[in-house]
């Protein structure tokens, strides 16, 4: 799955390429309010542009449900694209992604041009791979590009079906980017190597955990999972979330650590409060206590300090550090410690530190850290599936170089 042909190895001189984007952005009133996803875009659009492509983008917005929802048209992506290239972005306004508009736009499209297809989701065969979507993509285009790893782990047309009708199916930059360290991080790490996981639940991350186990040196466990993994060791863990179908798994995967030989980090301490912060930012009064000291009318909402300095220390031996998930309820500042600690960490070390989407590149992004990251995954769900060793779909679709 790790060795693609990407947009380096083709020549596009006069071809028609069809690149699938990851542009679903949050709009606010038409207005887009974080445009992180089309600037990600741009070295792949820029390159094909330069190579003398004929350059159709796709991409869905949000979850239309297969039927023209106008607040979630791409519009304003052409717009701020148009911006972003410094060119005209033809905007093809067809309710079925691929109708008169699309077309004749492609019809009279000259190389280097650039044109940008309705939102794939206003079809409802998207999503469910369905055969006619997929052949209506492909015969836009001589050649595929796949630069949208947020929906790698899902087989939908515009970047599964549409490979099975092209004879040139390769990968962009960012999915590169994405394979690269995400795949050899996984596969392939310098070691030492450690996994940080946090996040609420431990059913979201059963997988995540069982394959990290195999592969990282040290396993640091926190975020409201924790709370089943010191429930599996019969600590009394008052009133935070606790998955309780879950504790044999967790006294399993302890087991196994035990059995590897490798470390499993769980928090000696926690900030306990009594209740969850409504609104989620409200100040909040909250202490620290040994994990085996938890009050049984009180609930854990972060790591502790001498956990914080715990874990910071692990990272510190580190060459590579794979981080999905904070250590507590991030969003509020009293809260938010335990993962600014364990950013801190990431930003100070020289290792190759890897954020692996999803509410962990959220909070490596608010708190100020991102720019001190090797790599900040730009899917979430991809790269939980890709830290489990699952094959994605989107990456597997591209041909073998």
């Amino acid at each position: 799955m790790l060795n693609k042909k990407s947009v380096d190895d083709i020549n596009v001189k006069g071809k028609k390429v069809l690149v699938r984007c990851d542009f679903n952005v949050p709009l606010k009133d038409g207005k887009i309010t974080d445009e992180n996803r089309l600037v990600a875009a741009l070295p792949t659009i820029k390159k094909l542009i330069a190579d003398g492509g004929k350059v159709i983008l796709c991409s869905h917005l949000g979850k239309p449900k297969g039927e023209p929802k106008p607040e979630l048209s791409l519009a304003p992506v052409a717009v701020r694209l148009s911006e972003l290239l410094g060119q005209d972005v033809t905007f093809a306004a067809d309710d079925n992604v691929v109708g008169d508009n699309a077309k004749a736009a492609v019809a009279e499209m000259k190389d280097g041009d650039v044109v940008l297809l309705q939102n794939t989701r206003y079809r409802a065969e998207e999503t469910k791979n369905g055969e006619a979507l997929s052949k209506d993509l492909a015969s836009l285009c001589d050649v595929f590009v796949n630069d949208a790893f947020g929906t790698a782990h899902r087989a939908h047309c515009s970047n599964v079906g549409v490979t099975e009708f092209v004879d040139t199916a390769v990968v962009g930059y960012l999915m590169q980017k994405e394979i690269d360290f995400l795949g050899n991080a996984v596969n392939n790490p310098e070691r030492p190597m450690v996994a940080i996981l946090g996040g609420a639940k431990v059913a979201d991350k059963l997988n995540v955990i069982d394959n990290l186990l195999e592969k990282c040196d040290t396993l640091i466990i926190g975020g409201g999972m924790a709370y089943t993994f010191l429930k599996a060791k019969g600590y009394e863990v008052g009133t935070s979330l606790v998955d309780d179908e879950k504790i044999d798994y967790c006294k399993e995967m302890m087991d196994k650590a035990e059995k590897l030989g490798k470390n499993l980090y769980l928090p000696v301490d926690t900030t306990i409060a009594k209740e969850f912060p409504n609104p989620i930012d409200a100040e909040i009064e909250v202490s620290v206590v040994p994990s085996d000291q938890i009050p049984a009318d009180m609930m854990g909402l972060d790591i502790g300090t001498e956990t914080a300095e715990k874990f910071a220390d692990a990272v510190k031996s580190a060459k590579t550090v794979v981080w999905n998930g904070p250590m507590g309820v991030f969003e509020n500042p009293i809260l938010a410690k335990g993962t600014i600690a364990v950013a801190e960490s990431l930003a100070e070390t020289e290792a190759t530190t890897i954020i692996g989407g999803g509410d962990s590149a959220a909070a490596v992004n608010q708190l100020g850290f991102g720019d001190k990251m090797t790599h900040i995954s730009t899917g979430g769900g991809a790269s939980l599936e890709f830290l489990e060793g699952k094959d994605l779909p989107g990456v597997v679709a591209a041909n073998d170089k």
